[in-house]
């Protein structure tokens, strides 16, 4: 018999929910909210509720009933610092993503709706796991340093989409496994980050309020610049201004870079120069973590929404190839990504974390 998967990604005004045998996608449906309908609640945690019975109804509807799932893996919270890979969903999860998530988001739910799935609708057997939270962190310990002793550099980013698409190039493209394989990938879209990735470890990552700009994050700043602008702003306002209201949108008021590349296509030249900006930080972030490994790349993947972009493409190809092979994976297989790493876990290919946040704060102190 196939395995049986169901994926969850909850997202701040959607859930994607995927069905899964054996790796291959056989039902998916994505919620969509008003930002109306989420604001009614206090806490992202209170959104539980709602969320889950949309997606029991829907299972419901499509014949999946109690006994039907063998896994339930939800997009990881913002934990403090894990292991990369797969966590077993237990109490202590749970509760650190209700009431000490290190951001309020709402990948914090996953954990919760996951468990929640796999007691309704799974065999006796049936585990709810999350799988590469964003806050994963494989980082070597030189990464860590930043310049300032009160401030360590944080591996904060697109994580389970950077790993599973490393994951694809390695075994498709470079037919070697991924802990054989040295890679970078780069992923832009709303947001932005930037990893390393050395023989299956993520040793280093640039996140976006570090390195490379996106359609709304503003990337790295000049410090000087910005020092004398948290004096005539709140900190929201600062947070806002660089986190969604930066980028694309501070140039064109507006996140859709295909909007931004149909001005440029009719002579903007505004939109030329900036969109080329943005892909010479792409660039200049790939080329920073090719020091990493000393120049020995086996390929460079470039990943998330503005890989659809041709012109985008085409302009970090022409900076990056000389350094390895570039690979281009647009958008985001998350769902599938969340399947696949549930599924080696309950095949046997792959071993289960368990969440302890007493013994991850003292390894951090």
């Amino acid at each position: 018999m196939a395995d049986r998967v169901l994926s969850i990604n909850p997202g701040a005004t959607s859930t994607k929910i995927g069905y899964f045998e054996d790796d291959v996608l056989k039902l998916k449906k994505e919620f969509t909210y008003s930002y109306d309908d989420v604001q009614k609640y206090d806490t992202i945690m209170d959104q539980k509720e709602f969320r889950f019975n949309d997606i029991a109804d829907w299972l419901k509807s499509n014949g999946i009933e109690k006994g039907s799932l063998d896994a339930a893996v939800g997009r990881g919270g913002l934990l403090p610092p894990v292991n990369a890979g797969a966590y077993i969903v237990n109490d202590e999860i749970i509760d650190c993503l209700t009431h000490r998530p290190v951001l309020e988001h709402a990948s914090n739910l996953g954990a919760s709706l996951a468990r929640q799935i796999a007691d309704e609708f799974g065999t006796p057997d049936c585990e709810a796991f999350i799988y590469d939270p964003v806050t994963a962190d494989q980082m070597d310990d030189v990464a860590r340093i930043s310049g300032v002793a009160e401030i360590e550099r944080k591996s904060i980013g697109h994580v389970l989409n950077m790993r599973a698409v490393c994951m694809k190039i390695a075994e498709e493209e470079l037919q070697k496994p991924y802990e054989e394989s040295n890679l970078i990938v780069a992923h832009v879209g709303g947001g932005s980050s930037a990893s390393v990735h050395k023989q299956g470890r993520m040793i280093d990552l640039i996140s976006d309020d570090e390195g490379l700009f996106s359609t709304e994050r503003s990337g790295g700043l000049p410090i000087k610049e910005v020092i004398p602008m948290c004096y005539e702003h709140t900190q929201k306002e600062m947070t806002d201004l660089t986190r969604k209201q930066a980028g694309l949108v501070s140039y064109f008021g507006t996140n859709d870079a295909r909007t931004v590349e149909e001005k440029a296509e009719n002579g903007d030249e505004q939109a030329q120069l900036v969109l080329e900006a943005m892909a010479y930080q792409i660039a200049k972030t790939i080329g920073e973590l090719a020091t990493v490994l000393k120049g020995n790349v086996d390929g460079i993947i470039f990943t998330g929404g503005l890989a659809h972009s041709d012109l985008i493409t085409r302009m970090v190809k022409e900076r990056t190839s000389f350094l390895a092979p570039v690979y281009f994976v647009p958008g985001e297989a998350e769902l599938l990504a969340l399947a696949k790493g549930a599924r080696r876990v309950i095949t046997g290919q792959e071993e289960a974390n368990i969440f302890h946040e007493a013994s991850i704060e003292s390894a951090h102190n």
